[in-house]
């Protein structure tokens, strides 16, 4: 953490196809070895497929998903005394979207099919539906931040 200044928030520019910021941080968080016409390619051919199979538009299933992932509260340490103690806190919007992000694409990761493509798509229908890795990540967020409940009072 710096003891300056605040680190600057970086504007990224909007996607080229559905004109939305997330999607490019999605797909800049998707990118390998700076290969972006790749990820471009991969997160694309995904939300098309996911959108066939539900009969949707892809980027409002890509959007409920990533909703459906978004954490509320998360446990962070806080030193008191010679203990540390997992506070539950809220989540910044900022933070909530990044976690989603990040979760998605590990979830994503360690799944079963054959290419990413097919990969991405699975989770996206899955934390659409509520389900799968991603959704497991955050419920697992939540249940620890409810057993930390009791050293709220050590929030700042």
């Amino acid at each position: 953490m710096a003891r300056r200044r605040r680190a600057e928030v970086r504007k990224v520019l909007p996607d080229p196809v559905y004109n939305d910021v997330i999607v490019t941080k999605f797909i800049n968080r998707l990118m390998l070895k700076g290969k972006k016409t790749v990820a471009q390619h991969i997160f694309y051919k995904a939300l098309e497929s996911a959108g066939q199979k539900l009969n949707l538009d892809g980027i409002t299933v890509f959007r409920q998903a990533l909703e459906n992932v978004k954490p509320l509260i998360e446990v962070r340490p806080r030193r008191v005394g010679g203990a540390t103690y997992q506070v539950p806190m809220e989540v910044r919007p900022e933070r909530k979207v990044s976690l989603a992000i990040r979760w998605l694409i590990t979830a994503a990761q360690g799944r079963n099919e054959k290419t990413m493509t097919n990969k991405l798509a699975g989770e996206i229908l899955d934390a659409y539906n509520n389900k799968g890795n991603a959704v497991k990540k955050r419920e697992d967020v939540h249940k620890m931040a409810e057993a930390n409940k009791a050293f709220a009072h050590f929030r700042w």
